[in-house]
């Protein structure tokens, strides 16, 4: 059984975990507000251009015009593709991480079965370490720019993959990543950007324009586009993921912290209470063998 000292000690211990992990949560929530503004200015801009490049597609395989882009063209046989990977630089945020490495995995034995072979680009502290250790070859490691999403960069990284498509060196680019859904719920995403994929419910009626430019280049230029905010939008939506994640996780650590402290507590006042019993004790059965002398 533990010591008073012992006990002392290991309160106080989970008493300075829990103002740390408290103090944690505090800061998350406080970033997740701000990650939470930003996702949702960018949200309707992402899905409308989501919508408008599927309505494209649809309206290419509809009329089957001569369009010599393969971002629209159907590419039956995948031979090797690019598989983007998006986690945090940080850890403390329960399964966030964990849930993408997951699905990453589970996408590259599907495609190693289908014998496709695989680039994988990684962004995020967290999985470069984990496909380190595992032994996992990476064809690209990106460290930060989870953690600060810039549109900027992240027009370079998917800017690197759509190069390869358009010169036929991939057949389609994968994005893997765990969003934000709500203050308690995240989802993660398996994501094919490329080739377009046909929308079926797309409507019949489209907007009919004489571009001034020929029709090859504009559907380029919309399609690069597309994929620079998907890639943007997917770093923010995993930013706001991993903030809601680490603030549950931290609320959970606080509050299993106060249990412990409870618990400890209890045992200390037990401990307490048997050591005065047991010199209680002592002093009467001495008291007595005075009496007898």
């Amino acid at each position: 059984m533990a010591t008073l000292k012992e006990l002392k000690s290991k309160i106080n211990s989970v008493k300075n975990t829990q103002k740390t992990t408290r103090a944690m949560k505090l800061v998350s929530t406080a970033k997740l507000k701000r990650a939470e503004e930003a996702l949702l200015m960018s949200r309707e801009y992402a899905r409308k251009i989501d919508e408008v490049i599927k309505e494209i597609s649809a309206k290419l395989a509809s009329v089957k015009e001569s369009i010599n882009l393969r971002a629209f063209a159907h590419i039956p046989e995948h031979k090797k593709v690019d598989m983007i990977v998006v986690t945090a630089d940080k850890g403390l945020c329960g399964g966030f991480n964990i849930q993408t490495i997951k699905a990453t995995l589970a996408k590259i034995e599907e495609l190693k079965n289908q014998k496709v072979k695989i680039r994988l680009r990684v962004i995020g502290k967290k999985a470069v370490e984990y496909f380190k250790f595992v032994g996992i070859e990476m064809y690209e490691e990106i460290i930060s720019l989870s953690s600060a999403p810039d549109y900027k960069k992240a027009a370079e990284v998917i800017e690197k993959s759509y190069a390869d498509f358009v010169n036929e060196e991939i057949d389609n680019i994968i994005l893997i990543y765990n969003g934000y859904v709500n203050k308690l719920t995240q989802k993660v995403h398996t994501k094919a950007l490329l080739p377009v994929e046909v929308d079926t419910e797309a409507k019949d009626e489209f907007l009919e324009v004489e571009p001034s430019d020929d029709y090859e280049t504009i559907l380029e230029s919309l399609v690069k586009k597309y994929l620079e905010y998907t890639m943007y939008y997917t770093l923010l939506d995993s930013l706001a993921g991993e903030h809601s994640a680490r603030m549950q996780a931290m609320d959970a650590a606080t509050n299993n912290a106060q249990e412990m402290v409870k618990q400890l507590t209890l045992e200390y006042n037990k401990v307490r209470q048997e050591n005065v019993t047991r010199e209680l004790i002592e002093i009467v059965t001495a008291i007595e063998a005075m009496k007898k002398k």
